[in-house]
């Protein structure tokens, strides 16, 4: 536990020995019963251990053991460790509740469905599941396949949308490169022009390209002032 200290009976032996504090206080500390402790003092129990000085070992300052001593009501607390010990990741299938075991095969029945590149290790980490499992419902032996129904995994809880969508994009990057398609009809389709799409005859395009002149312009309006 963390808040136990290292070895619990060594450090009750070493307070035992070298220190005035109570049987209660002693007990507190150690996680021990003040009956163990009372043990230890009267030399019952404990006898072939060896105290440990829980002050060298970071676990207790002396200023906690002294204010202790002065206050038979005061309970001793762990120092704070200096060096933080990462927490080991556990290997293995991810815990799933027990209410939510039952829709794990619908889960897998939807991921080999919809994401077919998720490789087996993938579909373990999402939903907690084994090989064995997946392979039946892939292959449709699982003992419940003809009441299986595809479920969304996330929906059910039993994932992040988080993590499953990095689970396929991590699944995505190792799919062999998609072929390209072969130029059909549609391909690089594109608009066509207007002399297509109105039947307008073949020089009427190039009328209209004709360059504009000044002399021209001005024409037009002198027809109008006439």
């Amino acid at each position: 536990m963390a808040d136990t200290p290292l070895m619990p009976k060594a450090t009750a032996v070493w307070l035992v020995d070298n220190t005035s504090l109570t049987f209660d206080q002693i007990a507190d500390f150690c996680r021990l019963h003040r009956l163990e402790v009372k043990a230890i003092a009267d030399g019952e129990s404990a006898q072939g251990i060896k105290g440990m000085d829980p002050i060298t070992t970071g676990q207790l300052t002396r200023d906690e053991l002294e204010k202790a001593q002065a206050d038979p009501d005061h309970r001793l607390k762990l120092a704070e460790a200096k060096v933080k010990v990462p927490t080991m990741k556990r290997k293995g299938p991810r815990y799933t509740p027990v209410s939510k075991r039952q829709d794990r095969p619908n889960a897998i029945y939807w991921l080999v469905r919809n994401h077919p590149e998720l490789k087996d290790a993938q579909i373990i980490r999402l939903v907690g599941t084994t090989k064995n499992t997946i392979a039946a419902v892939r292959d449709r032996t699982h003992w419940n396949s003809a009441n299986l129904t595809p479920m969304d995994p996330v929906t059910l809880g039993l994932c992040t949308q988080i993590a499953l969508d990095l689970e396929v994009e991590k699944a995505s990057r190792n799919l062999p490169p998609q072929p390209e398609a072969e130029a059909g009809p549609e391909a690089g389709a594109s608009l066509l022009p207007a002399a297509q799409t109105q039947d307008l005859p073949a020089d009427a395009s190039s009328a209209d390209e004709e360059e504009v002149s000044a002399d021209s312009v001005f024409a037009k309006f002198s027809n109008l002032k006439g």
